[in-house]
């Protein structure tokens, strides 16, 4: 792993080191006025595959109205970090880039910019969106999104059942349980597949995983750990079970099965539940597939905690960073280019979403930002969490940021597909969890 981080490094500052050759004059405020000579370019390399068309129109009409160029290159889903290593080590890397909070600051750190002279940083609603390495600023989150288990309310009233019989895991057993005995003669299924290639696996292996985290956390009164305990690991098989025993296809089919098929059953109405968060009530609306009268978010009951008042997981990994490798008049460019995004009408509109929110007539990222531009959400599920909120509902953090590596990510997917498949037996998710941890964060921080 140092070896492949510190390679990394030499690619990096030989990359820095070519840009610096190229400088030209500093452009002060030049590229905020498209009737000025521009200079500076943004190379933004996107995690959010589902907001690529979006960001591709944002950066487009950027340029056209300041002549800056902004490119923007969007990761596979699951491989951003592999794709922003081969990156950086380019000799044109991105100029904007993101991290997924403290544990993947670690990694980035040393190549962030400090924001905290920048406009963008000075636009934050609060503190608690910013990453801090003592009083530099090295990321700026840019989104606050909610998951849990999507619902399509008009199956599950043909099924017999309304929200208000859903309020447990318990009661979500039964209810799945009930639709899978009667598969044939409802014509749907409980839950959509729990797709576990690289498309789909990251909604287990890390949004699923958040749960036991959570919990563990909460009992021990703690924000992050070298050696996780699994404590609830008996709770997460409990909702792994479900979710596979009461599905669209058989468990030793989710391999194979990707994050659109899972979406496209949801919208095709052959299941009833959808683990997902607020950025899929976008592609679930598109075109009227699916209405807000059809739709609503529960939170992921597991069996633990004080359930009837448990919310949404709500939070955010998604932090820009800026690269201080880049040249000068980059970074200036990166800078005016993200503080456009969130105060400029265009932008926040494009960002915050809404009907033909976007030149296009696209209705936008459908993001709840922190800044104080923000517009109100037309998102559905952002409102339930928001109705939650002022219910007294406590919100599920994100904890999945304090995960040691994508390594240990990976050995639990490969358990839990292992499990599905019946070639691997719970033991060996239990490893990956507790003794993939310990051994992961002490080769990474030794």
């Amino acid at each position: 792993m140092k070896k492949r981080w510190f390679a990394l490094a030499m690619s990096v500052v030989m990359a820095a080191s070519l840009l610096a050759g190229c400088g030209s004059s500093d452009p002060g405020d030049a590229s905020k006025d498209p009737g000025n000579e521009v200079a500076g370019k943004v190379y933004y390399l996107n995690f959010k595959p589902e907001q690529d068309a979006q960001w591709q129109e944002l950066a487009k009409i950027y340029t056209e109205e300041t002549g800056i160029p902004v490119t923007v290159t969007t990761a596979a889903s699951g491989t951003y970090e592999q794709t922003l290593m081969a990156d950086m080590a380019k000799s044109n890397p991105p100029t904007l880039f993101q991290v997924n909070g403290p544990v993947g600051l670690a990694n980035w750190k040393d190549y962030c910019y400090d924001l905290a002279d920048s406009d963008v940083y000075g636009q934050l609603i609060s503190d608690n969106y910013a990453l801090k390495d003592g009083d530099a600023v090295l990321g700026i989150a840019y989104v606050i999104e909610s998951y849990g288990i999507i619902t399509n309310k008009t199956l599950l009233a043909k099924a017999g059942y309304s929200m208000e019989d859903i309020q447990s895991f318990e009661d979500l057993k039964k209810v799945a349980e009930d639709i899978t005995a009667r598969k044939d003669e409802l014509g749907f299924a409980a839950f959509t597949s729990a797709g576990m290639d690289g498309s789909s696996d990251w909604r287990f292996k890390t949004h699923l995983a958040n749960l036991p985290i959570y919990f563990e956390y909460q009992d021990e009164g703690i924000g992050s750990t070298e050696a996780i305990k699994g404590t609830y690991l008996d709770n997460y098989k409990a909702i792994w079970d479900l979710y596979i025993n009461n599905a669209t296809c058989d468990p030793s089919e989710l391999a194979g099965k990707t994050g659109s098929d899972a979406e496209a059953e949801f919208i095709n109405g052959e299941a009833v539940f959808f683990q997902n968060g607020s950025w899929e009530y976008g592609a679930l609306t598109a075109d009227g597939a699916l209405s807000d009268n059809d739709l609503a978010m529960i939170p992921i009951y597991i069996g633990a905690g004080d359930e009837a008042n448990q919310g949404l997981c709500t939070g955010t990994e998604n932090y820009w960073c800026v690269n201080n490798a880049a040249s000068e008049e980059d970074i200036q460019a990166t800078l005016d280019f993200l503080n456009w995004c969130v105060t400029s009408e265009v932008g926040t509109k494009a960002m915050c979403g809404g009907e033909d929110a976007m030149p296009s007539g696209d209705a936008g990222m459908n993001f709840v930002i922190p800044f104080q531009g923000a517009l109100e959400s037309t998102n559905l599920f952002v409102k339930q969490d928001q109705e939650m909120l002022a219910a007294g509902k406590a919100p599920v953090s994100w904890n999945f940021p304090t995960m040691p590596s994508e390594e240990w990510k990976n050995g639990v997917g490969s358990a839990l597909t292992a499990y599905a498949a019946g070639t691997g037996d719970w033991a060996a998710v239990v490893t990956a969890f507790v003794d993939g941890w310990a051994s992961e964060y002490a080769a990474l921080n030794g």
